[in-house]
């Protein structure tokens, strides 16, 4: 080989390098943003194709030994058989006949890994031939580096990827890239000899230099924070999983559940998709999973824990213990076709399922209480189930009194924190709970401090922490303005920070009741419509002896869990008391040691005789006197009634119009029902602090929160249409608790 094509060779070489590692950067996001659990693998094999097609190999050779790579990479990843055994060729064929039915009737979620793999390894094949001609033989980079940019900033922005470092490298290997191929291309367009410039390396001195200067100056100089709001919400809205971005203000995402919490924060989009249909008697949660490892910036997925297969007959996940007195429900449950997190949807107590597929098993993760769906060997969502279970009711007293020591396991997986814990964390929680002396308490404290504190609940301009910031740090002192991840991992945090042991839940909440009911197995159940705006979280505390409780530290959210007080009963010896009275009239009536008891008897037969003389004198007045009667009894009824009437009459009001002036009425008619159940507001008493008096009366933050809404309302004209269905509600539960 002449000088001239030693020379050609370095410089083709070069950039076909500076090609390749920009086609990494395509690659690299992968892990982190997509079920990619073998990324290394896939690197080995672009370098592989690359290789080849730069050797430019005749395609009698390069294909085979391309399809090779292919085979082996995927025997494996997925292949238990002999490889070119008969099992191992009837395996790919079963996959590939079942991948291609899925194609056809545009399931695209149900393609299994292995196919993915294929259809993923063949698009490395067919780059690698795309990418050298376009490098090398049409010299046109720009395109590419474009397209290269653009990617890193969209995975960037609308991911949970971090491209600080890779739009670096990839401005770093487009300078080289752009340098070399200029420079090559001028070379030949001039005619200029390679062998005439033997000193031909000194060009790469001023290109470097300049690529090292601009990228430092690039690096170094002061970043202003975002100029103008996200110009496309919707796009992030398209991608149900989509991550959040790396400091200020998160991407838009569209609420539901999903499985990725491992950085949490930024807004997200409202979706009213319906997701599945309940049949229960009442509102409560729909559990699905909880998390105990919390990082700093979100929770880690504990699935690599224990798993056992459960019946369908007996769930055997138990969240409470036999102490925790409970009622047998049924509840019926009709998912749609949004419903594609492949899990079982379950209420607390879950005993069994009935109409359950039999071709579809149940397995267990035991750390995080998920229960997976199974048919045929692939995680699928069950249309329709009816589960039986025994819903909780938690007594105060008990939950005051638990005592006991935790068990190892639970002390030591649920009051986990990161070590980089800010301090003023846990100095807060301390603070908050420095006047409560059990276990039930503390928890109500640091679940009533978000309401008590200016915390506000929304779903837009959440921000996200920068690297060197902690999520729960950011919100508690920061922002104070998040939706239910931020307040629940706060309250998680707080009270493991106090030693508490407490685990992050998700889920959905209630839905939203359609005035309609079913009977199932003979019981009339009320119908909701769960969507995908219901998904939430929420938190649960551990007590000895009692189990996990759920607690709901969000702004505007009720628990749906019950809790009632067991109040000593009085019954015996006020029927004593009352049985000793009549005794004591009856004594009176024949009692020989009163003296006037005749002469009382016969001055009553006297003036007995005198009015029935009379009484033919008021026969006429005698319908007046009943009239009379009827009105002030009337009027006594009214009197009586008058707070349950008016109640009714606004709770009518508020369901049909859902105004700020019927509110505030509402919420002023509900301070004279309580001041007339002795709760009085002194007249120094701030409205919070009067919500506080209300709360624990009643042991709710009922009143916190709409007291909350209440203040938003008169003072920042703040006006939710779409929390409105909430605040009614809480306000229903208020008047029937203060009338009833």
């Amino acid at each position: 080989m002449n000088l001239t094509d030693k020379h050609q060779r370095f410089y083709q070489v070069a950039i076909y390098i500076c090609g390749f590692l920009l086609f990494m950067e395509w690659l690299r996001p992968l892990e982190i943003i997509a079920d990619f659990n073998n990324v290394s693998v896939f690197f080995i094999y672009a370098a592989f194709c690359f290789f080849i097609s730069f050797l430019q190999v005749n395609w009698v050779i390069s294909v085979p030994l391309k399809l090779l790579g292919l085979i082996f990479i995927i025997d494996g990843l997925y292949m238990g058989e002999r490889i070119f055994g008969s099992n191992w060729f009837t395996v790919i064929y079963d996959q590939i006949m079942y991948n291609i039915q899925v194609i056809q009737g545009q399931q695209w979620w149900q393609m299994t890994p292995m196919f993915r793999s294929l259809l993923f390894l063949i698009l490395l094949w067919l780059m690698s031939y795309l990418l050298f001609y376009w490098f090398i033989v049409a010299k046109r980079m720009l395109i590419f580096i474009l397209l290269t940019i653009i990617y890193v900033t969209v995975v960037d922005t609308f991911t949970i990827y971090d491209g600080k470092w890779a739009i670096i490298r990839t401005f770093t290997l487009s300078m080289i890239s752009l340098g070399l191929s200029h420079f090559y291309k001028e070379m030949e367009k001039e005619e200029i000899s390679f062998k005439q410039m033997s000193s031909s390396y000194i060009w790469f001195f001023p290109l470097i230099g300049m690529i090292i200067l601009s990228t430092l100056i690039g690096y170094s100089s002061p970043k202003l924070t975002p100029q103008w709001p996200d110009p496309v919400p919707y796009l992030t809205s398209a991608n149900p999983g989509a991550g959040s971005g790396k400091g200020g203000e998160g991407p838009v995402q569209k609420v539901g559940y999903g499985e990725n919490d491992s950085r949490l924060g930024g807004g997200f989009i409202q979706d009213d998709t319906p997701v599945f249909q309940a049949l229960a008697n009442d509102e409560q949660y729909w559990r699905i999973e909880s998390k105990d490892t919390y990082t700093g910036k979100g929770w880690e997925d504990t699935l690599d824990g224990e798993t056992s297969a459960l019946s369908a007959d007996d769930l055997e996940f138990e969240t409470f213990t036999n102490e925790v007195e409970t009622e047998e429900r049924t509840s019926f449950l009709n998912f749609t076709g949004e419903a594609n997190f492949n899990k079982l949807v379950y209420p607390y107590g879950a005993r069994s399922l009935d109409q359950f597929p039999n071709n579809t098993s149940l397995e267990l993760h035991t750390n995080t209480g998920e229960i997976d769906t199974i048919r045929d060997g692939s995680m699928t969502q069950v249309e329709e189930y009816i589960v039986e279970y025994e819903r909780p009711s938690f007594e105060y007293n008990e939950l005051r009194e638990a005592g006991g020591e935790d068990p190892e396991n639970i002390r030591e997986q649920y009051t986990q924190l990161p070590d980089n814990l800010p301090s003023r964390v846990e100095n807060l929680a301390s603070q908050i709970v420095e006047e409560d002396d059990n276990r039930y308490d503390k928890a109500k404290a640091v679940e009533a401090y978000f309401a008590a504190n200016d915390f506000e609940y929304s779903t837009e301009d959440v921000e996200v922490p920068e690297d060197h910031e902690d999520y729960v740090d950011q919100f508690l002192f920061d922002t104070k303005l998040g939706y239910c991840d931020n307040f629940s991992t706060s309250m998680v945090v707080l009270l493991r920070s106090q030693d508490i042991p407490a685990r992050w839940v998700k889920g959905f909440t209630g839905g939203e009741p359609t005035d309609e009911s079913q009977s199932v197995q003979g019981e009339d159940l009320n119908v909701y419509e769960v969507t995908s705006g219901n998904a939430h979280s929420w938190v649960e505390v551990y007590f000895p002896e009692i189990g996990w409780v759920p607690f709901e530290p969000t702004q505007g959210f009720s628990n749906n869990t019950d809790f009632y007080l067991e109040v000593e009963s009085d019954d015996d010896s006020d029927t004593t008391t009352d049985d000793e009275s009549d005794d004591n009239s009856a004594s009176d009536e024949n009692d020989p040691s009163n003296p006037n008891q005749n002469a009382e008897e016969e001055e009553t037969e006297g003036e007995d005789d005198t009015n029935a003389a009379g009484a033919s004198n008021n026969n006429n007045q005698l319908p007046q006197w009943i009239a009379a009667g009827i009105l002030v009894g009337l009027g006594v009824i009214l009197y009586f009634s008058r707070f349950r009437l008016m109640a009714a009459y606004l709770e009518r009001k508020l369901k049909k119009n859902q105004d700020r002036d019927t509110f505030e009425r509402a919420y002023i008619f509900l301070l004279k029902v309580l001041e007339n159940r002795d709760l009085k507001r002194d007249s120094n008493q701030t409205l919070r602090d009067y919500a506080n008096k209300v709360d624990a009366r009643y042991q709710t933050n009922d009143m916190r929160q709409l007291t909350t809404y209440y203040e938003r309302l008169l003072y920042r004209n703040e006006s939710d249409q779409k929390q409105m269905n909430k605040v009614t509600e809480l306000w229903e539960n208020l008047i029937k608790k203060t009338l009833s």
